[in-house]
């Protein structure tokens, strides 16, 4: 038996499966926020809860908004921003009283729609996360590659490429990121950076959810805020198409349930991918926002 974590921004979600992937039970629970203490606590009482009644111990892998820095072995680069410079496979292992294996969620994401999901079977797959915050894993031949620095796929922290100059003014320098620059990626296409886009536009403060309602049912301020997004989306991704020129790009994250950025945004992509075809197939994800917690429990052989 093997349980995988999903340690997200707002929700920690964890799995129960069997030997040959078969799921035995799911629970979730919100993180707290910017409380370390606390997350670390609500991770271990998941694991609880889904060991009563087992008679073995399980596996654990988890999956989290950052990496372990191989130097320090401390939490790097997380938009869960307390949970950088932590010990947390340690601190986790001494709470469970077993080792810990701990990956970038994005990479387990990848994996697991690499694996038997959406991109299955595909040669190159690059995995998105639009959600809390944006991520992004690179998996060549079923493998994740992380990279010497343990950042491979990390598109969301690159400038918007292609800035563009708007009636409301110039894209640039851009939202301020928790990373300490300005203009990333994340902050225009994360779920918070929709939010703000459309604040700034038109002073209303609304959700996601809302504002993809709201344009489907023929609100023009809302869809002007939707066209943004996925220009923005699309110059983002044809980035990472002319350097990784990945077979399929799987979609993951509260966004990926929008359905038209899979109709809208390969229409835009040409515009910005250098090549005379584009074969890359844009998709969202089989197993939906469990995907990240199944290549969670897979971290274990």
């Amino acid at each position: 038996m093997r349980i995988g974590i999903d340690l997200g921004g707002t929700k920690i979600e964890a799995i129960l499966l069997t030997r040959d992937g078969r799921e035995q039970a799911r629970i979730r629970t919100p993180t707290p926020q910017g409380d370390y203490t606390a997350t670390i606590q609500a991770v271990a009482g998941l694991v609880q809860q889904l060991e009563i009644d087992l008679d073995q111990t399980p596996t654990v892998g988890i999956g989290i908004p950052g990496t372990i820095c191989e130097t320090t072995k401390l939490v790097k680069n997380a938009n869960s921003v307390c949970l950088i410079g932590q010990a947390l496979d340690q601190n986790l292992a001494k709470i469970l009283n077993r080792p810990v294996r701990v990956a970038n969620d994005a990479n387990c994401f990848a994996l697991s729609e690499a694996y038997d999901g959406a991109a299955s079977g595909a040669q190159v797959v690059f995995g998105v996360i639009l959600g809390t915050g944006v991520g992004g894993a690179i998996v060549m031949g079923g493998k994740a590659i992380s990279g010497a620095n343990l950042i491979a796929g990390e598109w969301g922290h690159n400038p918007l490429p292609w800035p563009q100059i708007l009636d409301e003014g110039d894209e640039r320098p851009g939202p301020e990121c928790y990373c300490g620059q300005s203009g990333c990626v994340e902050t225009f296409l994360s779920g918070p950076g929709l939010c703000h886009d459309h604040h700034k536009h038109t002073q209303q403060k609304i959700d996601p959810k809302s504002i993809v309602a709201f344009a489907r049912g023929g609100d023009e301020n809302c869809e002007a805020t939707m066209k943004r997004y996925e220009h923005r989306l699309a110059r983002a991704l044809a980035v990472v198409i002319n350097i990784v020129d990945p077979d399929v790009i799987v979609f993951g994250g509260g966004l990926s349930n929008v359905s038209r950025l899979y109709e809208n945004v390969p229409v835009l992509l040409p515009r910005w991918v250098f090549s005379d075809t584009l074969a890359t197939k844009l998709t969202k994800n089989k197993h939906g926002d469990s995907s990240g917690v199944r290549g969670a429990a897979w971290l274990w052989p």
